[in-house]
């Protein structure tokens, strides 16, 4: 084998370096519960237009129902340090460095609408479920596309970095559909793309879809494919091998769903007007959904939420 230039190596010791760096301070000796308390500020990783979970309202201020969810957490790290005057920084992330920016340091939980699964549990951490969705086709009623089957030789655009883009292209090429399939940077430019005929349809959750239609000029134009191809949940994510600070994560979200506080917040973004164009998603919670919220679990097996669709 030949030996790797003296350059070349200095800079791989140095990129080897920094990332070691990264990863002591996001597991330094007490871990996040450490970290936010010498910092005196916890940082959320939010979303700019993933509505209604994490997203910008008219006046330039993050809100939604994980961003919520994650407030109170807030309060409960602010009970758990003792720390009543502990701050909150916002920090935006996109699909794509979501997962990098956790495990790096640079954001503490992430506040947005991603999928827990179990390869993402290799890396990622999930409080308990806060959502179940299933992965559908959003497309304009004249295209009539019904079924992912509808989609032969056409055009599909999906999110980068998200698990719906990884499963469009594993079904792509396992049914031999022969799709192009294009890759937005976040879920408006997905639909902007499928709205534009750059694309047919657009895959995603169906709850994202549901908001890209109500927020649209003429929701009347869009039809949203009635079969998921996949049932997942979405759930908070932390780093990985933090015991102490998931401990007080997930007691928080438990709480809030044992206590009956989760209806009157799932309501207001699901079952009334939101900000900033007052558009109500009239989405009844969901069956499976109220069981999880019974039973709370951070289960990354699609198979636990399939079984509760039936």
């Amino acid at each position: 084998m030949t030996p790797l230039p003296a350059m070349v190596r200095a800079l791989f010791a140095a990129v080897l370096l920094c990332v070691s760096a990264s990863l002591a301070q996001a597991q330094a000796p007490g871990g996040t519960l450490d970290k936010i308390k010498k910092a005196g500020v916890v940082t959320l990783g939010v979303r700019d237009g993933s509505v209604p979970f994490s997203y910008l309202d008219d006046k330039q201020q993050y809100i939604g129902y994980s961003v919520d969810l994650c407030m109170q957490v807030v309060a409960a790290l602010r009970r758990e340090l003792g720390m009543p005057n502990l701050k909150v920084a916002m920090n935006p992330v996109t699909s794509a460095n979501r997962i990098p920016l956790m495990a790096n340091g640079t954001i503490d939980l992430e506040c947005g609408s991603t999928t827990n699964n179990l390869e993402r549990q290799q890396h990622v951490a999930f409080a308990p479920t806060m959502f179940v969705i299933g992965s559908r086709l959003l497309s304009k009623k004249t295209s009539n596309i019904k079924t992912l089957a509808d989609m032969k030789g056409k055009t599909l655009v999906a999110t980068a970095g998200t698990s719906t883009l990884k499963q469009m292209t594993i079904l792509n090429k396992e049914q031999k559909l022969g799709m192009t399939i294009l890759v937005g940077k976040d879920h408006p430019e997905s639909f902007l793309i499928m709205d534009t005929g750059r694309a047919v349809a657009e895959a995603n959750d169906d709850i994202l879809l549901a908001a890209q239609v109500a927020s649209s000029k003429n929701p009347a134009l869009y039809d949203i494919s009635k079969t998921p191809l996949s049932v997942e949940p979405y759930g908070i994510m932390m780093r990985k091998g933090d015991p102490a600070f998931k401990k007080v994560v997930d007691a928080a979200i438990a709480g809030v769903y044992k206590s009956g506080q989760i209806d009157a917040i799932y309501n207001k973004w699901f079952m009334a007007p939101i900000p900033p164009r007052q558009i109500n998603l009239n989405f009844p919670m969901p069956p499976q959904l109220k069981a999880v919220f019974a039973q709370p679990t951070d289960s990354g097996d699609p198979a636990v939420y399939a079984a509760l669709v039936k």
